[in-house]
Parts: structure tokens; sequence; C-alpha cells
């Protein structure tokens, strides 16, 4: 793999990074919202009574993840397979770009606990298998194939969301959802996601 490319400055010397902006503020953001004080104090509790009954930040994260697939949430139906998938990055995108950052701060947590890595991936293989209903509906209206992959499309769909917004720190732009939706869908009418056994 390539290493990353060091951007230059004047007469191409490397650039130094500039303190602060946005990519500090999402920092101290995500530290702020990953702080079990802060939570104590919204909860109106003492700290103690939060770090006895989650041990950490971990855990009192995993709690709250696990919690999320406790919900009744579905995947919106908009008659059209373009049309629910761009619902889908839509809300992907709220969560992404909302203040506080929490989906941020999820996601920085599961980097950092083990526990909150594994309550992450129970949270997405539940929030992937509800929306597998969006592609069965797409086959039944005959817009991909019946063998059609749900997880690889709906991956296909959101992952440049968590591109833009997460790894890229992209400011906030509508325009990535849809896009991300409307090739997601052509390339499944094209049959870009069937199951590898099809």
């Amino acid at each position: 793999m390539a290493s990353t490319p060091r951007a230059s400055g004047k007469n191409g010397a490397p650039a130094r990074r500039r303190p602060g902006g946005r990519s500090a503020r999402v920092q101290a953001q995500v530290v702020t919202a990953l702080s079990v004080d802060t939570v104590a104090a919204r909860a109106g509790v003492h700290r103690a009574t939060v770090y006895r009954r989650w041990r950490d930040v971990g855990g009192l994260l995993a709690a709250a993840l696990g919690a999320g697939t406790d919900d009744d949430w579905r995947p919106p139906d908009t008659g059209s397979l373009t049309g629910d998938l761009r619902a889908l990055n839509e809300e992907v995108y709220a969560a992404l770009t909302e203040g506080p950052p929490v989906t941020m701060a999820l996601i920085a947590a599961a980097f950092r606990s083990a526990e909150a890595a594994r309550a992450l991936r129970r949270f997405w293989a539940d929030r992937y298998a509800r929306c597998g209903v969006v592609v069965e509906r797409a086959a039944g209206r005959g817009e991909t194939a019946p063998d059609t992959d749900p997880y690889t499309l709906l991956v296909a769909a959101t992952a440049p969301l968590y591109h833009h917004f997460v790894l890229l720190r992209t400011p906030p732009d509508p325009g990535p959802p849809a896009h991300a939706a409307g090739y997601a869908a052509l390339a499944a009418r094209a049959g870009a996601f069937l199951r590898a056994d099809a």
C-alpha cells in the first residue's frame, strides 16, 4: 500500500498542519461527548454511579448501542430502490453531521474500547439486517435480480458517506447521500451485487 502523500507548502517544503480549525473542534466535541462526567451531569447522577454501573466509557457506549437494537426502527418505503437508499443515506448523513456528534463519538470509541467495538458491530449487523427488506422490495418490483445480496448493496450505498464525512471530514453537503444512492441503485440494476453462489 502506498504511503499517504504529504501536502506541500511554499517552495515545495512540507506544509505545516494548521492548529485548530474544524478538525480540532470535532475532536474536542467527540472528547466532550465521551466524557463520563458529561454523561453523569446530564443524567443528574454522581460520576461514581456511572463508573460503578458501566466501568468506563466503552461499557457505557456498549449499553447505549445495545439499547439501540431494541427499538422499532424500520427503513422507509418510498416505492423505489433509489428512493429507499436515498432516504437511508439521508438518515446516515444526519447522524454523521449532527451536533453534538454522537455517532462520531461512537465510532471513535470503537477504536479505543474492545467492548464498544463489539457493540458497534452488533448494532450495524442489526441495522443491515433490518434494511434487507429494501432489497427484497426492489426485487419484488423487478428493479433488481432476486439473488441480489442485500448486505453488499447496502454497504455500497452507504460507504461513500462514511468516506466523505468520517475519513475526509468533508464539510456538510447534502449531495453525497443522493449521489451514492443513485450510483448503488444503478449498479444493482446492472447485476453488480449478485450473491457469490448465484
